[in-house]
């Protein structure tokens, strides 16, 4: 039950929770976890004309830190005792929930923890939910963890 457990993370707080709660239950099932970092480049590759050699190297700095987001989210899971392994993924060949199903497809995942805002109404209309996307287009099981509501799991007392 829930071996293979896939973790999209941003180094949000709100993705932390998710993590968290991903750790919690790979402790619990003696799973493994597959840290998923989207790097979404759209905003600057829609100004590459204009901007040309500025959207590439920010390009190349968004994907230094989401190696850096999954490296630090590697160590914590590892801390707790948990194997894991990372990718990183960039956003141009689609939406973060295409993303999310391929890799939960590919890997063989059990279930998918993410961290979510919650939003409702007006706001949830406006900014859209990537969460709800995810849920829509998953294969397995998903679990979403509203930020705040799940603890930081530290690691093992030195």
């Amino acid at each position: 039950m829930y071996q293979r457990i896939l973790v999209p993370i941003d180094g949000s707080a709100t993705s932390n929770a998710g993590l968290a709660e991903a750790i919690k239950v790979a402790k619990l099932t003696r799973g493994q976890l597959r840290l998923l970092h989207v790097v979404d480049e759209t905003p600057f590759i829609m100004s590459a004309q204009r901007y040309g050699a500025m959207a590439t190297e920010v390009s190349r700095v968004l994907q230094v830190a989401g190696e850096d987001v999954l490296q630090q989210a590697r160590a914590l899971v590892k801390d707790n005792g948990i194997a894991a392994d990372t990718v990183l993924l960039d956003s141009l060949s689609g939406r973060l929930s295409d993303h999310v199903a391929e890799q939960s497809k590919q890997w063989s995942a059990d279930l998918i923890v993410l961290g979510t805002h919650g939003r409702r109404g007006v706001r949830r209309a406006l900014l859209g939910s990537d969460a709800e996307q995810v849920l829509r287009a998953a294969p397995v099981p998903v679990l979403l963890v509203r930020a705040g509501e799940a603890e930081v799991v530290p690691g093992p007392a030195r």
